[in-house]
């Protein structure tokens, strides 16, 4: 069964939505707070996180930031209609979609099972690792594993922009390439957001010299990918 981490302070809505998704077969555990999000991750494997972005304490944003670190899970935030800004950030900081509040719970729901869908469309068990420059990027723990077995977690951009890659080595990749191929349903993104992704990633790769560099910046053109994949 798949199990969501609902984080929300407005014990109402907890109850409610937690009933709610129940009913169409999720598992739902519901916190009211930063300190109980990250105590429930720390014990228990979640396949998705509904965060609400105004939250007493620490807010969804700053989870955010940490959990892309700590725990690359899918995230759905659950923002105000008007706040655009924490859209926007949490959108640039990888997570997967947002729903404005208030919401009608079926459109959440189809908005869950399409993020989901998107997970489990991982490679095949044999492909779920490819090789590149002494780097192993495992498609299915999202993560980034070097030469030293230092293990890298990657935010949700950071993957969908690292799987872009990797399957299309060699090619200049314009931003409105990569935004086609790493926009998730219902996520606004922009080319400013494909900058700040690949600026991560390459911070990751350690890809700083020009010219040795992994992603090469083609003038007026996009990224390159420009290392060989296995």
């Amino acid at each position: 069964m798949t199990h969501c981490l609902l984080v929300d302070d407005d014990a109402e809505i907890r109850s409610s939505l937690a009933d709610y998704l129940q009913g169409f077969g999720l598992e739902v555990t519901a916190v009211s707070c930063g300190t109980a999000m990250r105590q429930s991750m720390a014990s228990q494997r979640f396949d998705l996180v509904l965060l609400d972005v105004m939250l007493p304490g620490e807010d969804g944003i700053s989870l955010l930031r940490w959990m892309q670190q700590a725990h690359p899970t899918p995230v759905i935030m659950l923002t105000a209609r008007s706040d655009t800004s924490s859209r926007v950030v949490g959108l640039e900081l990888g997570a997967d979609d947002y729903v404005p509040k208030p919401f009608e719970p079926r459109e959440l729901v189809a908005r869950i099972q399409a993020v989901l869908r998107r997970g489990r469309a991982a490679p095949l068990p044999e492909q779920r690792s490819v090789s590149f420059a002494g780097w192993r990027f495992d498609r299915v723990a999202r993560q980034l594993v070097a030469a030293d077995d230092v293990v890298l977690p990657l935010s949700s951009a950071e993957f969908r922009l690292l799987e872009a890659f990797v399957t299309r080595p060699g090619q200049v990749l314009s931003r409105e390439r990569l935004l086609e191929l790493t926009r998730a349903p219902g996520v606004e993104v922009n080319d400013r957001s494909i900058d700040l992704a690949v600026s991560r990633l390459r911070t990751k790769l350690g890809d700083a010299s020009r010219e040795s560099a992994l992603i090469k910046t083609i003038r007026g053109e996009g990224y390159l990918f420009d290392t060989v994949v296995s």
